[in-house]
């Protein structure tokens, strides 16, 4: 099952090297769902990342600046530990090529 996080960054919070908010979207849903959240923001798409390229536990979407609130949001898609190097390798190519 996987997991999806978000954070809210703001100008002030980033100057503290911190976010504003954390929480989770899903918790213990399937891939589909979980991509599903991981791409239900309003807001342009700014970067996708993996936290590791080399042997990813996460990858991130990183939205555009809503410009009403003037703050970001960053969503992760967390990766079960048993899953194996390849498929998680796989999983954040999907992931970027969304």
């Amino acid at each position: 099952m996987f997991h999806v996080s978000y954070e809210i960054v703001t100008e002030e919070s980033a100057e503290h090297g911190d976010a504003e908010e954390r929480g989770m979207i899903s918790d213990n849903v399937c891939l589909r769902d979980a991509i599903e959240d991981l791409f239900s923001a309003k807001y342009d798409i700014s970067a996708i990342e993996e936290n590791d390229a080399l042997d990813p536990h996460w990858v991130t979407v990183y939205y555009d600046m809503d410009q009403a609130y003037g703050h970001y949001e960053n969503r992760s898609l967390h990766l079960p530990r048993h899953l194996t190097f390849w498929s998680r390798q796989r999983i954040v190519k999907l992931v970027k090529t969304c």
